[in-house]
């Protein structure tokens, strides 16, 4: 092969990992140090039905993001199944997500779980109005959030 062609073919397969790997990092939702949904405890969500702060001590990484958890044991349950316990649409807006068809930042503290899924919103009334229609706005933000990805 020519040295040319394989520089560009070198290039280009460079290219594609580096594109590959930005857009990875740009599906979860993170903070300035890398950490998904501001630190929260995704599996709380589900085994404390509340919003629990996670701690720098028992953190994984998951889709190039940093995921804290409350106890070694949540740590645990996420690593094995991670996509059961990770909010949907990478922790932004669900609501956002359906209405919008953009990325929008969340507060850890208002979210629903709907079919098993956990889906985070900006404020109250982002949740109140994607739970009250949440199959139609789930379809919805599945296609947007396809759109973006």
């Amino acid at each position: 092969m020519p040295m040319i062609i394989r520089h560009f073919v070198i290039a280009a397969a460079c290219a594609v990992v580096l594109f590959s790997s930005s857009a990875m990092a740009d599906q979860v939702n993170t903070n300035s140090e890398n950490v998904a949904i501001e630190g929260y405890d995704p599996v709380a969500y589900f085994t404390e039905a509340r919003p629990v702060q996670g701690v720098p001590d028992f953190q994984s990484v998951w889709q190039e993001a940093t995921w804290q958890f409350a106890s070694a044991k949540h740590k645990s349950m996420f690593e094995k199944n991670p996509e059961k316990y990770a909010p949907r649409f990478g922790g932004f807006c669900a609501g956002a997500m359906a209405v919008k068809g953009h990325k929008s930042e969340i507060d850890p503290q208002y979210w629903v779980i709907v079919d098993g899924n956990l889906f985070l919103g900006g404020e109250q009334r982002a949740i109140d109005l994607f739970d009250k229609d949440a199959g139609a706005k789930i379809d919805q933000a599945d296609q947007n959030w396809k759109a973006l990805n």
